[in-house]
């Protein structure tokens, strides 16, 4: 299974509004700020859970065609939220991957999902997970396969045919340019969102992370830094 990557966010008290209502405000400045894919707009499904990822949702609403703007989301997602739910609102964003049927880089729509954690959700997992959490999608939209970008190159043989070949195709020069102008501006749009992110809320801290690197924040950078 492919690893995932995710970005932590976690928000300064700065107000005197009760907690809940203070993080579903800034829950919903926060969606404001998600760079929306052109190909599929507004926010495409909202599911509320309760107590822990465990138990049946709450209530789960499909808004794919809908264009449903944040604010149409939290307004849906206040008529059940409590201390002790969590808000997972799915979008898409646009990142380039290469398309290994047509040979050739494509920006598409991925999907990115954005969790509200109510202050007891799941004993509290916000001071762990984050306030907000956003699951990005696959690592290798970031990092690339097998370790091949970066300054040390590939470091490992893929078992699977299908990266093989593709590590294989990246020998060439004017193909692994192109995997790092691409994987690059993935980068920059990650980057982008969180800065976005950090003008619109009070964002006490925020933390890049994946499954698959010790760290990841420390891997983009080295993939930004190689010409």
């Amino acid at each position: 299974m492919a690893n995932r990557a995710y970005v932590r966010f976690w928000t300064r008290n700065d107000s005197v509004d009760p907690r809940r209502e203070r993080l579903f405000e800034q829950f919903e400045r926060l969606l404001e700020t998600v760079p929306l894919s052109a190909a599929r707009p507004g926010f495409s499904s909202l599911v509320i859970r309760a107590v822990n990822f465990s138990e049946i949702p709450l209530a789960e609403h499909d808004l794919r065609g809908a264009n449903a703007s944040a604010a149409d989301v939290m307004a849906l997602a206040r008529e059940l939220s409590d201390d002790d739910t969590a808000c997972e609102v799915g979008a898409y964003w646009d990142l380039w991957g290469r398309d290994a049927d047509e040979g050739i880089w494509k920006l598409a729509p991925e999907p990115l999902l954005l969790t509200c954690h109510g202050p007891t959700y799941d004993d509290g997992v916000a001071a762990e997970s984050g306030d907000f959490l956003a699951d990005l999608g696959f690592e290798h939209f970031f990092t690339g396969h097998a370790g091949l970008l970066g300054s040390h190159g590939a470091r490992s043989a893929p078992a699977d045919p299908v990266e093989a070949e593709f590590l294989a195709l990246m020998l060439h020069e004017e193909h692994l340019h192109e995997y790092y102008e691409r994987t690059r501006e993935n980068i920059q749009t990650l980057l982008k969102w969180v800065r976005a992110a950090e003008q619109s809320l009070p964002i006490e801290r925020y933390q890049l992370w994946s499954e698959g690197e010790e760290n990841f924040e420390a891997r983009l950078d080295e993939i930004l830094a190689v010409r």
